[in-house]
């Protein structure tokens, strides 16, 4: 494949529309320099950044009309980042990082799009320790608990860009690993909880996630 297609999506918000560009299908795939093989991101899961989830739907609309004044947001593995384009039409403080080589042009494009000032971006792995990103009040993701060694990986990276008095906010559509994940964050005196959703009625099909909640010093 020697060029991406793409499609475009709008997504209404109590009124407000988000225009998003996001890959054609799940069988783009375009890595002529070899960066994401560098990364280990194989020619299966490369399109996976380029769709809109369920998940990052569910938690964008949670997100539009939370309490986000002075708080300083962190979406986490922010693929085609949604919820960081609904927070930042409302002017929120949201920085938003992922590791695939793709996901800044598709999100300084979205940011254009739609006519927004554009969201700082940090590529980072969850491997590393990346003392650029500071920490945040509020730190948010969806679907990203996929694989089971991301139960050590994000809760070690949530605990070191958290502060000390902060909220973790994470929609997983029922991958079975939240539980021992809950157990983690536990160690770093996060109190857990969990709840389904209410109207997910602009969704395709019937919700079978949760919104998992954590708080430290609140």
């Amino acid at each position: 494949m020697t060029a991406l297609r793409f499609r475009f999506h709008t997504f209404d918000f109590d009124g407000h529309d988000i225009h998003l560009r996001t890959l054609k299908d799940k069988q783009q795939f375009l890595d002529e320099d070899g960066i994401a093989e560098m990364l280990h991101i194989n020619s299966a899961s490369w399109s996976h950044f380029g769709t809109v989830w369920a998940s990052a739907q569910v938690l964008a609309h949670l997100l539009a009309d939370y309490a986000v004044d002075g708080k300083r947001i962190l979406e986490i593995g922010c693929g085609i980042a949604l919820p960081s384009m609904v927070l930042n039409h409302r002017h929120a403080d949201i920085s938003a990082t992922d590791y695939h080589p793709q996901v800044q042009a598709f999100l300084d494009y979205n940011t254009r799009l739609n006519g927004e000032k554009t969201i700082t971006f940090f590529l980072s792995d969850w491997h590393e320790d990346d003392s650029d990103l500071g920490t945040f009040d509020l730190l948010i993701g969806s679907d990203i608990l996929y694989e089971e060694d991301h139960i050590e990986l994000l809760s070690d990276f949530i605990n070191r860009h958290a502060r000390q008095s902060c909220e973790v906010i994470l929609v997983d559509p029922g991958r079975r690993h939240h539980a021992r994940f809950s157990k983690k964050m536990q160690t770093w005196g996060f109190t857990c909880s969990q709840s389904k959703p209410l109207h997910t009625d602009y969704l395709e099909q019937p919700f079978k996630g949760r919104v998992l909640r954590y708080c430290r010093g609140q």
